[in-house]
């Protein structure tokens, strides 16, 4: 296996873990898959150290670290089960390091999340669902899915014009509570709060939390510490806009 260059085995295990760290794979996972992927390949001694901003990952011998950056990230699981499909054929001989690299460039270049107006709808359904998992009455169905439409809508243009996720966030809760507002006021809704969570639990970085508690049991203290503090940021910003608007009441 070790025909391959060195250099080549190092380039295809960091592209395959950036393409799960960005698309919202747990840490150890990367790290285990790009291990299994140099095992495979010849490269038994690998070391790999992973961070929800980095990965650095090195061999045994003269070939000397490598560090990618990683600058945005989201939440695509079907990539992450990709990587790993890719993976497993390595390891079981069905595809050489060459097709590997050329499926993983086109899987980074892709988005296999559903179109927007998709995502929209899917979390205003949830929005309403979640009205209604809450004790909350069939009458404020609609104002919740509305209002969880507009903040899902808001949170991804806000973070398309301004890169500032805090601020994104911050936005479209201050806008769901002012819908929840706004059809209360209007006779339109009943119970202001049950709207008001319904409608925000899509904004809720559920995935987020998972990863930083699963990182923690394994051990991975640095990502599963930031991954929980991201996610402390993100409540609070949630927390932050819907309190202004309850500051009008």
């Amino acid at each position: 296996m070790l025909s391959i260059p060195t250099y080549q085995i190092i380039e295809l295990c960091l592209l395959a873990g950036k393409i799960m760290l960005q698309s919202g794979a747990e840490t150890y996972r990367v790290e285990d898959t790009m291990t299994r992927i140099a095992d495979a390949l010849g490269l038994e001694h690998s070391h790999s150290y992973v961070t929800p901003t980095g990965i650095i990952f090195s061999i045994d011998g003269t070939e000397p670290a490598k560090l990618i950056r990683i600058m945005e990230r989201t939440t695509d699981l079907r990539k992450v089960t990709e990587v790993n499909a890719i993976s497993r054929s390595i390891s079981s001989g069905e595809m050489t390091a060459e097709e590997a690299r050329i499926r993983l460039k086109e899987l980074e270049h892709i988005s296999l999340a559903y179109p927007v107006p998709v995502q929209i709808a899917a979390a205003a359904i949830a929005s309403g669902s979640f009205l209604i998992m809450f004790r909350g009455s069939w009458p404020d169905f609609i104002p919740a899915l509305i209002s969880g439409g507009l903040g899902f809508s808001a949170v991804y243009y806000f973070h398309r014009l301004v890169q500032v996720k805090f601020f994104a966030e911050f936005s479209a809760a201050f806008v769901v509570g002012l819908a929840a507002l706004l059809f209360v006021t209007l006779g339109w809704g009943h119970e202001l709060d049950k709207i008001i969570i319904g409608s925000v639990m899509p904004l809720v970085p559920g995935l987020l939390i998972t990863n930083a508690v699963r990182d923690l049991m394994a051990g991975h203290l640095v990502s599963g510490m930031s991954k929980g503090a991201e996610a402390f940021l993100t409540a609070f910003a949630i927390g932050a806009g819907i309190a202004v608007v309850l500051s009008f009441l």
